[in-house]
C-alpha cells in the first residue's frame, strides 16, 4: 500500500492504481504536497496579516474546526482523482466521505492551491505573451516547436449566443477549442486562450499572435494544413508544412503528388505527431476527455492549463 486510506480515504496497492486513479506517480504526488504546503502556508498568514491591520481578527491562526482533507496530500489526492476520474459532486462527495456542497467547496479551494504549486515547479504552460521578446524567452533552448489545435466537448450552453459561438458544424456538438505549441519532446510550452468551435483553427492562432510581429523568425515551425497561408502573415524561415495534394479537374481527374513530395508528407508526419502525443497526454484526464460540465466563470481555462501542468510534470519529474 503506497498511501495511507486515511490520506486519501481510498485504499491504493500499488503505483499502478495510483497513476490509475490520479495520473501521477507517487515521488510527483509528495512533490506536489510539498509545494501546495508551501503555498498554503503563505496564503494563511498573509491572509490573517492583512485581517490583523484592518482590525479583523485578534485570535492568532490555526483554529477552527478541522475538515477531511487534513494535509496538504490529502488535498492534492483530492484534485487529481477529481481531475482524472471526473465524477459528479455526488460522486465525489461519496468517495471522500463529506457533502456535496463541501465537494464543491473544498474543489474551489484546492484547485488554485494546485495550480499555484505546479507554476512554482515551472511546468504551467503559459497563455499569453506582450511582444516577441517574452515569447523567445518562453522558448528559449527550443529550436522547432509544433502548432496545433486541441478541441474539447461541453454541455450545451444555456445562452443562445455561447450557443452559436461554440456550435461546432464538423463535430455536430458544442464544444471549446485551444490553440497548443508543443515541443518535440512532448513539453507543452503553450496553451492559447479559449474560442467556440465555430472558429477556425488559423484564425484561433491569429488571435493569439499578431500578425505584424516577428515571433518565429529563429524557430522550426511544424504545422498541418489548417495553417495553410501562415507563411504569407508571418514571417517564418523554416516553416515545415505538407504539401496538398491538387483537386480533380478535367485536365486532371486523378491528382497524385510526386514521389518526393509524398516522402516529405511522410517525414513531416513523423515529427507532427508528437503534438498528438501531447494532447492524448492532456486527455488522459477525463475533465478533458469526457463532457465538459462546469459553468463556473475562467474554470473551463483552469481545467486545461491544469492538465497540462501535470502532463509535463510526468515529463520533468520521473
Amino acid at each position: 500500500m503506497i498511501l495511507s486510506p486515511v490520506e486519501t480515504f481510498i485504499e491504493i496497492r500499488d503505483e499502478r492504481q495510483l497513476k490509475a486513479l490520479t495520473g501521477v506517480t507517487e515521488f510527483q504526488l509528495e512533490l506536489l504536497a510539498q509545494e501546495l504546503a508551501q503555498v498554503e502556508l503563505e496564503q494563511k498568514q498573509a491572509k490573517y496579516e492583512q485581517a490583523v491591520l484592518k482590525g479583523q481578527r485578534t485570535r492568532k491562526p490555526g483554529g477552527g474546526r478541522r475538515g477531511r482533507l487534513t494535509t496538504p496530500k490529502s488535498q492534492v489526492f483530492f484534485v487529481l482523482y477529481y481531475s482524472k476520474v471526473y465524477p459528479t459532486y455526488d460522486e465525489l462527495a461519496n468517495r471522500f466521505g463529506m457533502s456535496r456542497s463541501a465537494a464543491f467547496d473544498n474543489l474551489q479551494k484546492y484547485f488554485p492551491l494546485v495550480q499555484e504549486a505546479l507554476s512554482r515547479l515551472g511546468v504551467l504552460p503559459s497563455r499569453t505573451f506582450a511582444n516577441p521578446e517574452e515569447f523567445r524567452e518562453a522558448v528559449a533552448g527550443v529550436s522547432e516547436i509544433i502548432i496545433d489545435v486541441t478541441e474539447r466537448r461541453q454541455v450545451r450552453p444555456t445562452d443562445p449566443v455561447q450557443q452559436k459561438d461554440r456550435y461546432s458544424g464538423k463535430k455536430k456538438m458544442h464544444t471549446v477549442k485551444n490553440t497548443v505549441i508543443a515541443t518535440l519532446t512532448t513539453f507543452i510550452l503553450f496553451i492559447g486562450q479559449t474560442f467556440g468551435g465555430r472558429h477556425h483553427d488559423y484564425k484561433i492562432f491569429q488571435a493569439d499572435f499578431s500578425t505584424n510581429e516577428a515571433w518565429f523568425d529563429s524557430l522550426a515551425v511544424l504545422v498541418d494544413l489548417a495553417y495553410q497561408g501562415i507563411d504569407q502573415d508571418y514571417e517564418i524561415p523554416h516553416l515545415q508544412i505538407p504539401v496538398k495534394k491538387p483537386r480533380t479537374a478535367k485536365k486532371n481527374p486523378h491528382p497524385t503528388l510526386t514521389a518526393e513530395q509524398a516522402k516529405w508528407n511522410r517525414e513531416w508526419s513523423r515529427q507532427r505527431v508528437r503534438v498528438e502525443h501531447a494532447i492524448a497526454g492532456l486527455k488522459r484526464f477525463n475533465l478533458l476527455a469526457d463532457r465538459f460540465r462546469g459553468r463556473k466563470p475562467h474554470f473551463l481555462d483552469d481545467a486545461l492549463v491544469m492538465c497540462a501542468g501535470f502532463w509535463n510534470l510526468n515529463l520533468l519529474y520521473v
